[in-house]
């Protein structure tokens, strides 16, 4: 009896410095990507609403992080109940936790696991945002994120990573969010819209991103803050498969931004910087689900794919009249879909577990999981967060007024501007009294 618990002892995990370094490194990695996202955001919409964009994405590592400390690790993370829900009560409040206990089965801290978690909470919320930009409340979308990461987040988060939840028994295959995080947002993103309605002057006003640059900066954060949340999902380093994961995070962003703007010079005849900006996002939203279980050549078809569909996705809104600000269906709903499915064809069984696609002798059995892991979220996500939208614009009102929409919001909601030209060029006065400089003068100052 005493050697078996000898070499029980033996054989159970001990804290490693070096994982648990390495993954509250990838943890500020994942925070960095919803700043990002703010950037990416804010840049993408009209001059008079950028703040309140990044505002909208801002707003959530206040919220989820007091939130996720309060009850929502117990609720993602804790003991299972009814595969779909959890909840410890050590987990309330982080109260219970000892400083040096292990997440179960691995080498880090429950710490380390609660704040790396904690920044895919934050993001989800922040997402979402993107539809509804011009129009919606900031207190409004303040209560809506707190209500949606309660009642739609933490419990999905459950199904698909908790241990007991009913996706993850199923054998849902999803290495770090397709469906807890792209799918769950872009569906909750549909949801909303379909309810508080179109901007004013949609289809009809040019609504063109006002600082590419932004957009430019905010995606490449994201592409950097992103190869934590895939490569830090498998909370270490002993085997390889976070290094694989990393590699085709890579690989499939590229192959992304590459195939939208292919598809974007032979259907509109230009590459924007737009169209690589948002490839590349829909490259790490396709292969966030999927890219533990392919090879680098399945991350470039995943990548290839996504980049094309999710382009040409972009374009729905306009066809079937549904405002998505700034195609957070397009990329994050499609992108979701397309990585958590193609699981069950790139699957090559033997990365992050013995599942195999069909393309791999692994028939359609992996394929009909991954199925019922999209549609499930999708379903529910969907629902749940159009309800929440009813409630709170029938009660608090979700939406500025027209007048506060055209004249823009970051004044109205925030008493403030994105930027500050009134020292620019100086007054009315001094330019109607200013000597004119000859053209010719002002070339030879310029040349000298």
């Amino acid at each position: 009896m005493a050697s078996a618990i000898t070499t029980l002892a033996a054989d159970a995990p001990t804290l490693s410095a070096a994982n648990t370094g390495f993954m509250l490194i990838c943890s500020a990695l994942v925070m960095l990507m919803t700043p990002g996202l703010a950037f990416f955001y804010g840049g993408m919409v009209r001059v008079k609403s950028s703040l309140n964009m990044l505002m909208m994405s801002f707003i959530s590592l206040g919220i989820v992080t007091i939130l996720w400390v309060l009850y929502g690790f117990s609720l993602a993370f804790g003991t299972d109940s009814g595969s779909v829900i959890g909840w410890s009560s050590d987990y309330v409040g982080l109260s219970g936790i000892g400083i040096t206990e292990l997440w179960d089965g691995y080498t880090i801290p429950v710490y380390v696991f609660a704040v790396f978690q904690l920044m895919f909470a934050v993001i989800t919320p922040a997402l979402i945002s993107g539809a509804l930009a011009d129009r919606v409340k900031f207190s409004a979308w303040a209560l809506f994120s707190a209500l949606w990461v309660t009642v739609v987040y933490f419990p999905v988060a459950h199904w698909v990573w908790g241990t007991g939840g009913w996706l993850f028994k199923l054998g849902v295959i999803d290495f770090a969010g397709g469906t807890a995080v792209h799918i769950n947002a872009g569906a909750a993103a549909l949801g909303v819209i379909l309810v508080i309605g179109k901007r004013v002057g949609f289809k009809k006003d040019p609504m063109r991103p006002h600082s590419l640059p932004l957009v430019m900066l905010g995606a490449g954060l994201l592409w950097f803050g992103w190869f934590g949340f895939n490569a830090g999902s498998w909370l270490g380093n002993d085997d390889g498969v976070g290094a694989v994961m990393f590699v085709n995070t890579q690989v499939a962003t590229a192959a992304a931004m590459l195939a939208w703007l292919a598809y974007e010079k032979l259907r509109h005849g230009s590459f924007t910087t737009l169209g690589a900006a948002s490839g590349a996002v829909a490259g790490l939203v396709a292969i966030t689900p999927s890219g533990g279980s392919c090879s680098p050549l399945g991350a470039i078809a995943i990548g290839a794919i996504a980049g094309v569909v999710c382009a040409m996705a972009v374009g729905l809104k306009y066809k079937f009249g549904y405002d998505d600000s700034l195609d957070v269906v397009g990329v994050h709903l499609v992108g979701g879909v397309i990585g958590s499915l193609l699981v069950g064809f790139f699957a090559t069984g033997g990365v992050q577990s013995d599942a195999a696609g069909l393309f791999y002798g692994g028939g359609l059995e992996q394929l009909g999981k991954q199925a019922v892991g999209v549609f499930s979220v999708l379903a529910y996500s969907l629902v749940v967060s159009a309800i929440l939208a009813f409630l709170l614009d029938k009660t608090i009102g979700m939406r500025v007024t027209e007048d506060d929409e055209v004249s823009g919001i970051d004044q109205v909601e925030h008493a403030e501007t994105a930027y500050d030209f009134s020292g620019a060029g100086g007054g009315a006065s001094s330019r109607s009294t200013a000597t004119p400089v000859p053209v010719a003068a002002a070339t030879k100052k310029v040349d000298a």
